[in-house]
């Protein structure tokens, strides 16, 4: 019989679709669980009592969590500290599978890969939106020439997280969420064009959307909106926005020489990012005005998949790295590069907008010798890290928010969610936020 899988999750609450996934998985076991809060590690616990799932050991400490016996590390922590603790954990003998984003500055990014290439250890980036039904018929038909080459493509990550950003920021000024800019959660919008295509970005102009108003009442303190307009490696052009628009939308599109497909736009009953249109020719240069194919993909384990968060995406991606940790050579893993060519034309779109929206050239860490002048560049918007290269939120620098935000933002977080009961705090932050069982 083949042996099961040891892992460890990091992060108890983002981290609840893949410790669920560790639950049922026949051939994974889940060994242990790591939260730095005390609600979220009792709620784990209740839940693992309520599954009837036994042999967790609990923890609050990293330091303890990582000296655990298992074979791979789920980091779902916060998304502005993934790097430092995917680092320790291969330097520890542990496989990686990192939530987004992969990592917050040039220095983290350069440290990363290298750590991979020195360990060995098996890196895979966690960006589930490369995974749903669409993005997955996308990147198969683009691997079989359907459209051609690509050369042109959109793409957007909308999510309007106002009426959540109490339970997710719980009225924290320091809060990543708080303190990040316009185009730094650019994976869900850039990675899956990037997966599909297996381009890497060269180039890139970045745009914020200076009109605020919500995020600034929610005591964030960045632009409503990011987008960046990056050149590939061919030559082609891809537009991605990211942010907290009015009214959510996630969708894609690609043009090749020879035709194109998109998923359906998110709105009701359109079937979004579950439907895919196509339109190509049989050859480049046909221009028969090929009739549009208008389908639902299905996959392998669409029943089972659905509860796990993001319309099945979650399930899939764990799926892929179980089976690329098992030594399946088909596993649809994203490694560290292509993790670095997701996020870092959202890193310099944020520089460029800062430049006055001017472009920048995006390094290739594949190459040893361009790694050597990012060794040190720690600039970003995080004052933990950045010290005395820290950067400005947007164009227009930083806004002052009173404390009063940030108390109101926090009283709402304990009117509406906080409760002395943990089932209670299971039920309303698993359930309510996440929509996860």
């Amino acid at each position: 019989m083949e042996r099961k899988i040891k892992i460890g999750v990091l992060g108890g609450f983002r981290g609840n679709s893949m410790i669920s996934f560790c639950k049922v998985a026949p051939n994974v076991e889940l060994v242990a669980i790591c939260d730095f809060s005390p609600e979220v590690l009792t709620a784990q616990k209740l839940l693992a009592e309520e599954d009837g799932y036994t042999g967790i050991t609990f923890y609050s400490s990293f330091d303890e969590f990582i000296k655990h016996d298992m074979d791979a590390v789920v980091l779902s922590n916060y998304a502005n500290e993934h790097a430092p603790y995917a680092i320790r954990a291969m330097k520890a003998g542990k496989h990686v599978f990192s939530e987004c984003v992969p990592v917050q500055t040039m220095k983290e990014a350069v440290e990363l890969v290298e750590t991979v290439e020195e360990t060995g250890m098996i890196y895979c980036f966690a960006e589930n939106y490369c995974y749903f039904p669409a993005v997955r018929e996308m990147k198969k038909l683009y691997g079989e020439n359907k459209i051609g080459e690509f050369e042109y493509g959109e793409a957007e990550y909308i999510h309007n997280c106002e009426p959540i950003w109490p339970a997710i920021t719980q009225g924290n000024p320091n809060h990543w969420r708080n303190n990040m800019y316009s185009t730094f959660y650019c994976t869900h919008s850039i990675g899956p064009i990037i997966h599909a295509t297996g381009l890497r970005p060269v180039k890139v102009i970045g745009l914020e959307g200076t009109k605020n108003e919500r995020n600034l009442a929610g005591g964030a303190k960045f632009g409503q909106f990011g987008m960046a307009l990056i050149t590939l490696e061919n030559g082609a052009i891809l537009k991605a926005i990211n942010g907290g628009l009015y009214v959510n939308s996630v969708w894609y599109s690609m043009y090749g020489s020879k035709g194109t497909m998109e998923c359906a736009r998110n709105i009701p009953r359109t079937g979004g990012t579950n439907r895919i249109y196509v339109r190509a020719d049989k050859n480049a240069g046909d221009y028969a005005e090929p009739p549009t194919e208008s389908y639902e993909p299905k996959g392998e384990f669409d029943t089972e998949a659905f509860d796990y968060g993001h319309g099945s995406a979650d399930y899939y991606c764990m799926w892929n790295f179980v089976e690329k940790l098992r030594g399946n050579p088909d596993a649809d893993t994203i490694d560290v590069y292509q993790a670095l060519d997701m996020f870092l034309p959202g890193l310099f779109a944020h520089r460029s907008i800062l430049a006055g929206n001017i472009p920048f050239d995006i390094p290739n860490l594949r190459n040893k010798q361009e790694r050597e002048a990012w060794r040190t560049d720690v600039a970003c918007t995080d004052p933990k890290v950045a010290g005395e290269q820290l950067l400005p939120f947007g164009a227009s620098g930083n806004p002052e928010i009173e404390p009063e935000v940030y108390e109101n933002v926090k009283r709402r977080w304990q009117n509406e969610f906080q409760s002395d009961n943990p089932k209670n705090y299971r039920a309303k932050m698993f359930k309510k936020v996440f929509k996860v069982k």
